[in-house]
């Protein structure tokens, strides 16, 4: 018998890529049960409601995400890079070849009118995204109202290459970002 904690990682593992490849509402726990190969009883003991595993799925993404973008832009030398490399970021991730979009923007179109819970969760990782944004400009030493700016800009990106399957909105958010940061 699997320990606990590799049973909920063999879960969340399974969770992620389903729900994120095929959408929550289309998965149901059986699918979550045959791909992690836990039984259904449990899974249950792990994730007492299907909910409950979409908010767990959603906050280990969020720190994942979060941490992944940070250390890829902190890497960069100087203020103005670090601005650029949250497009660069996107870009790379934009072109993975699952790539399906935000799973934050996704889980809110599906269960964000009916789940409070699920709507936070989106709520929260954009606001961190934004305020990683908002960082990044003041220490640019540029007004703060260029990180909204900047936080449309990626956001238009992340959906417009979910949609067309490129990432090319990477880099045309990154050229409208340096327009933007040299714009009086």
């Amino acid at each position: 018998m699997v320990d606990r904690e590799t049973a909920r990682e063999r879960v969340l593992e399974a969770a992620e890529e389903l729900f994120y490849s095929r959408g929550i509402q289309a998965v149901g726990m059986a699918a979550v049960r045959n791909a992690s190969g836990v039984s259904l009883k449990r899974l249950y003991q792990l994730f007492p409601s299907k909910e409950a595993l979409v908010l767990e799925f959603l906050q280990q993404r969020d720190s994942r995400w979060q941490r992944a973008l940070a250390d890829y832009v902190d890497a960069q030398p100087t203020p103005d890079e670090r601005i650029a490399a949250v497009f660069d970021w996107l870009y790379k991730w934009f072109s993975e070849p699952d790539y399906r979009g935000c799973a934050f923007i996704n889980s809110f179109g599906e269960l964000g009118a009916v789940s409070p819970e699920v709507a936070e969760q989106a709520r929260h990782h954009k606001k961190a995204f934004h305020d990683h944004l908002a960082g990044l400009v003041t220490a640019s030493g540029r007004p703060a109202e260029l990180a909204d700016r900047l936080a449309l800009l990626a956001e238009g990106a992340i959906t417009t290459a979910a949609i067309f399957g490129t990432p090319e909105p990477a880099r045309q958010a990154r050229d409208a970002a340096r327009l933007l940061m040299h714009t009086p």
